[in-house]
């Protein structure tokens, strides 16, 4: 091409610049299937602590000038958000080009609105923090509310476990299923799942007294003689997801199963899933389970973000990941 005074014209590419894939401890064994589906080894970091619980960050190879991928899930205690804070701010100061954040669970999600007088807002305020530590973007799955993307003034990747969960349930070959939701909240997830799959939706309607505490629970919809497959973004304590299942079993369902993104599993919910009649628990490893459970089958995320990553660096479109929206 030429311009108007005939002189040639050439059009800078997109640089290309080397990638560096960055692990903090709570998601080290995530990060490492997501760096060998990347095709590289983790970079090296080292995590230095202080005899009165102050810990530090260092980054022990060069990240100057290098696109950097730092994976952490910000799940409990605060120390696994700080630690992503610091790394970031790391690479920051150590002259990388880009910082992508990867949170596969991104950690006080549940805070997204002020639901009652003098309570903070703690996932923006996470997205603040984050996004004051440096990143230039962020990469997380199937959070607790879609408008938290909102909170961040970086661009967001919103990835969605439908992407592995429906081929899944595809190969259950149930031809009685029915998708529920477990409260009125996750119902916009379940239809998508009942839409794409091409079955119906029920719906467990729950009053709370407080948080982790249910007072009254019923079913909207017709479950006699269906396999129903609950769909959750997260599974705590496990009591809501065993009382639901309880209860579908109760209105004539044949069996119950669950999809639960993140498997947080705090307190007694590996005993209450045990003992429920949960036929079986699908979920992900964005959060590491350290406990068996006979009854939880773990769907990997490492390759979905591997690829998500991949495309990013050559800046080519990740709409086709989206099998469907939650």
């Amino acid at each position: 091409m030429f311009n108007i005074y005939g002189n040639s014209i050439t059009f800078a590419t997109p640089m290309s610049h080397k990638v560096k894939i960055l692990a903090c401890s709570a998601s080290e064994p995530l990060a490492k299937q997501i760096a060998k589906s990347y095709g590289q080894e983790l970079g090296e970091v080292e995590l230095q602590k202080f005899s009165d619980g102050e810990f530090g960050v260092s980054i022990k190879e060069t990240v100057r000038g290098c696109d950097v991928f730092i994976i952490q899930s910000t799940i409990p205690p605060q120390e696994n958000l700080m630690e992503m804070l610091l790394m970031i701010d790391a690479a920051k100061r150590a002259s990388a080009h880009k910082i992508v954040a990867v949170l596969p669970y991104f950690g006080w999600a549940r805070q997204d609105r002020k639901d009652q007088p003098r309570v903070a807002i703690g996932a923006k305020l996470v997205a603040n923090m984050l996004v004051t530590a440096g990143v230039n973007r962020v990469m997380t799955m199937d959070l607790h509310a879609d408008q938290i993307q909102g909170f961040f003034e970086v661009p967001v990747d919103h990835l969605f476990a439908s992407t592995l969960f429906a081929p899944y349930l595809k190969t259950k070959d149930l031809d009685n299923l029915i998708i529920a939701a477990p409260d009125a909240g996750g119902s916009k997830r379940a239809n998508a799942y009942a839409k794409f799959l091409n079955v119906d939706l029920a719906l467990c309607y729950k009053q709370r007294k407080k948080a982790n505490e249910i007072s009254d629970m019923t079913i909207i919809g017709d479950v006699k003689g269906k396999d129903v497959v609950i769909i959750d973004d997260m599974i705590d304590t496990a009591g809501t997801l065993t009382k639901s299942a309880q209860l579908f079993m109760d209105y004539g369902a044949k069996s119950v199963s669950a999809c639960c993104t993140h498997p947080i599993l705090s307190g007694p919910a590996h005993q209450r899933i045990e003992n429920s009649i949960l036929k079986e628990l699908i979920v992900t490893n964005t959060i590491e389970i350290k406990k068996e459970n006979s009854k939880i089958k773990v769907l990997s995320v490492a390759d979905l973000f591997s690829e998500i990553m991949k495309q990013h660096i050559s800046f080519k479109s990740i709409s086709k990941h989206f099998l469907f929206g939650n």
